[in-house]
């Protein structure tokens, strides 16, 4: 089982190596791979997790498709059999794990939508009685289920650094009215639909952040979609209000980092193998259950 922790493609122009995807230029478009490097508390870590880019590729892939009739999206070509010629070498490392799309200009916040009080918004709670601004009702416990899904909008950090939460005046201030009022708008009829969806799978999908960006003058869904890596996805099963939940994603590894009272600042501490492995099991199980398949090999 061979990780990929970052890609090298001679041919093309590399734009960004972000936290987990190696963007590049591949004509007017771009060719976007899902590596398996790991962030958490918006740190990257040297040790990868096997299998993770595919898993966020094709989850992706999956709800991009199912999502088109709320939003247009940024996908162009995903088989590496009809990849530009000069990427042929590079089948075998790009296979299931990139996505050819069209270039985008990112709207400059992150959309969260959250339906269950969890992580930082049920901090946020405690504190104030709000998330972002938003007044809820008293005697919420941890994880619970919201009256109805809230958007809570926050910053977009650099690579090393925390995005802040942002109330929705403070994001109009950032994109402008209409914009945040269009992508508040989109971000929580797909997570209705998207969480309706997911129930029937056996998933609770307790928050998540959607990435938007301009393609001409349309509003496009970008980069990923309803993964392990940007959605809290908990077990219906086991769900008990009032503690934290098991989960299928990284919130495993976010556990673990508490425990040992990592600060969340750079470097990031080494990953245990059983840390890793675990971790990759629960994106494995997340795939399975939200798709219904194993992941391509």
């Amino acid at each position: 089982m061979e990780a990929v922790y970052e890609t090298d493609i001679k041919e093309l122009e590399l734009i960004h190596r972000g936290k987990v995807r190696d963007l590049y230029r591949c004509g007017e478009d771009i060719l976007m791979v899902a590596t398996d490097r790991l962030s958490a508390f918006d740190v990257v870590f040297k040790e990868p997790v096997p299998d993770k880019g595919k898993v966020l590729n094709q989850i992706s892939l999956f709800w991009f498709e199912g999502l088109e009739d709320l939003v247009p999206n940024h996908v162009l070509e995903s088989d590496v059999e009809r990849f530009p010629k000069e990427l042929s070498s590079y089948k075998e490392v790009l296979r299931g794990r990139s996505v050819i799309v069209k270039k985008a200009k990112p709207l400059a916040i992150e959309c969260i939508v959250r339906g269950y009080i969890t992580g930082s918004g049920w901090k946020e709670y405690q504190r104030t009685g709000s998330i972002c601004g938003i007044r809820l009702p008293e005697g919420l416990k941890e994880s619970d289920r919201l009256p109805e899904p809230i958007f809570t909008p926050s910053t977009k950090a650099e690579v090393g650094q925390h995005d802040e939460n942002i109330d929705f005046e403070r994001a109009c201030q950032i994109v402008g009215r209409e914009n945040a009022e269009k992508a508040r708008e989109i971000s929580l009829a797909i997570y209705k639909k998207a969480s309706n969806y997911a129930l029937t799978r056996g998933i609770i999908i307790a928050d998540t952040k959607f990435e938007f960006g301009f393609i001409g003058e349309k509003l496009c869904l970008i980069d990923e979609v309803l993964t392990p890596d940007s959605s809290r996805f908990w077990p219906l099963d086991s769900y008990t209000p009032g503690t934290t939940q098991p989960s299928f994603d990284k919130q495993f590894v976010r556990d673990y980092l508490e425990s040992i009272g990592w600060d969340k600042s750079p470097p990031a501490p080494p990953l245990p193998e059983d840390i890793i492995e675990k971790t990759r099991e629960r994106y494995l199980e997340a795939y399975r259950r939200i798709t219904g398949k194993e992941l391509p090999t």
